[in-house]
C-alpha cells in the first residue's frame, strides 16, 4: 500500500492532465483517474514490484482511454430478422452434406484421407502430421490444397453457387452412390 501512496503522489497531477486532456472532459478524465488509482491498489503487492510505477500507470491510463473509446463508437441496432439469416444458411449447409459421401468417393485417396481425419472425424493436423510421418507444415499444406480441391469438385459437381459474403447460396444435390 505504501508503494502505491508514493507513486501516487509522485504521478496524479500529472496522470490527471494526461487524462483530462484526452478524454475530452475534466469528469470523465477523473472518473479514468479514479479507475486507475483502483487498478494500483488491486495490483499484486501494490506497486512495489514494478521497477518503473510511472511508466505502468501511464500504460493502464492509456489502455483505459482506448477501452473508453471502443465504447464510445457509434452503434447501430440490428434488424430484428437479422437472427433468422444464420438458420436459413445452416439448413442450406446441413443439406449440402448429402453431397459429401459421394464427392469424398470422388477424390484422390489422399485427399479423402486428409478431410476424413481432420475435418470429418475432428483429429488435429498435428496428430495428422505424426500419423503420416510428416512435418506440421506439411501436413498443413495437405489439409488445405485437400480441402481446396474438395471445394472445387463440389461447386463443379453439386452445382453449388455462393452469396456475396462468400457463404453457400443453393445447390443441386447429387443421388449417393
Amino acid at each position: 500500500m505504501r508503494c502505491v501512496t508514493e507513486a501516487w503522489d509522485r504521478h496524479e497531477t500529472e496522470l490527471r492532465r494526461f487524462l483530462r486532456h484526452r478524454a475530452g472532459s475534466d469528469a470523465e478524465g477523473d472518473d479514468l483517474l479514479q479507475e486507475v488509482f483502483l487498478r494500483a491498489l488491486r495490483q499484486a503487492n501494490g506497486l512495489c514490484g514494478i521497477g518503473n510505477p510511472r511508466a505502468w500507470l501511464f500504460h493502464v491510463a492509456r489502455n483505459l482511454l482506448i477501452d473508453r473509446l471502443r465504447l464510445a463508437r457509434d452503434q447501430v441496432p440490428l434488424p430484428d430478422d437479422l437472427m433468422a439469416e444464420p438458420e436459413i444458411a445452416a439448413a442450406v449447409v446441413d443439406s449440402l452434406a448429402q453431397c459429401l459421401p459421394r464427392i469424398l468417393a470422388e477424390i484422390s485417396p489422399q485427399d479423402r484421407e486428409a478431410i476424413t481425419l481432420c475435418d470429418i472425424e475432428g483429429m488435429t493436423q498435428q496428430e495428422f502430421a505424426k500419423r503420416l510421418g510428416l512435418s506440421l507444415p506439411a501436413a498443413k499444406s495437405r489439409v488445405q490444397r485437400a480441402r481446396v480441391r474438395l471445394k472445387a469438385r463440389m461447386t463443379e459437381s453439386c452445382q453449388v453457387t455462393f452469396d456475396a459474403a462468400g457463404g453457400v447460396c443453393c445447390f443441386v444435390p447429387r443421388p449417393p452412390l
